[in-house]
């Protein structure tokens, strides 16, 4: 008998993710935008009228949302998931959001016999589309492996990194190296442009050498373009900061570089590019340095 699949949240990450497990199974769905799912029911879905009805007839659920309130509401809401829960069942929540929160999620599930994962994703809509996210997952070891299989339909790069939370953990260091990273491509960039450098140039020259990043290769060619259309916004960088930060503060860990990250794509956020792709940060570092 095939495993009963469920996938809840069908945003731009959730709906390719989704995508990649129809092909050889029945999935059902559920998002709070039916038409976000037109296109997986066309291909054979099955909608579902709320978590909690979705969850009673699977036996893993996935889910993709914005933040942690609303993984709140998918799981403990009056139609939520847990009301359904049941022993056997698993939840792989792909969102990222407070690792706090997971471990209290995970404790309210176990009591009901079911197993919760926080398995938090790297590599953008193009990496979801592909099958080629990274895959950081917490929780227990053997629902871990039962569900790898289907893990591998998404992502390249699957690591358990241990108990209920560390899968949450493990994208915030990401977020941190990301953001601090995507900082320092713009500071780069506008120097070189301050100094009347080609920038083109300047990214091929450096691109094969130490100082070379994903964001050097993939985000400074668009930011030069003045191509902001996003693969990741700012507004979900600044959400993904502020839980990095809430998590520092809780374990007394100094983040000056983040820090400024934040405080930067805050100004980004006040000229307008709150729903830009990150590499809309160089514009507020061009700005510093009176380039524009």
């Amino acid at each position: 008998m095939k495993t009963r699949v469920g996938f809840i949240g069908l945003g731009i990450m959730g709906s390719a993710m989704a995508a990649r497990l129809i092909d050889d199974r029945a999935l059902l769905v559920h998002t709070r935008t039916r038409s976000k799912a037109s296109k997986l029911l066309q291909r054979g879905a099955r909608w579902m009228s709320s978590p909690g009805k979705l969850a009673a007839e699977c036996d893993v659920v996935f889910i993709c949302a914005t933040d942690t309130p609303d993984v709140q509401a998918i799981v403990c809401g009056d139609e939520g998931i847990l009301p359904a829960a049941r022993s056997g069942l698993i939840v792989v929540d792909h969102s990222t959001i407070s690792p706090a929160v997971t471990r209290q999620l995970a404790e309210d599930l176990a009591a009901r016999g079911t197993h919760f994962l926080d398995a938090p994703v790297s590599g953008g809509q193009s990496g979801a589309i592909n099958g080629a996210l990274s895959i950081m997952v917490g929780g227990d070891l053997a629902a871990f492996e039962k569900v790898q299989p289907l893990l591998r339909l998404m992502g390249t790069t699957i690591t358990h990194c241990g108990a209920s939370g560390t899968g949450q953990l493990t994208k915030l260091v990401n977020q941190i190296l990301v953001s601090v990273t995507n900082l320092a491509v713009c500071e780069a960039l506008t120097f070189a442009g301050k100094n009347e450098l080609d920038l083109e140039k300047t990214i091929a020259a450096l691109a094969g050498g130490a100082g070379t990043s994903w964001q050097l290769v993939n985000l400074g060619p668009r930011m030069i373009e003045g191509d902001f259309r996003p693969g990741f916004t700012i507004n979900l960088q600044q959400k993904d900061l502020r839980l990095v930060l809430a998590a520092a503060e809780d374990s007394k860990t100094s983040l000056p570089a983040v820090s400024l990250a934040h405080q930067l794509f805050t100004a980004a956020q006040a000229a307008g590019h709150g729903k830009d792709g990150t590499q809309a940060l160089f514009t507020v570092v061009e700005s510093l340095a009176s380039l524009h």
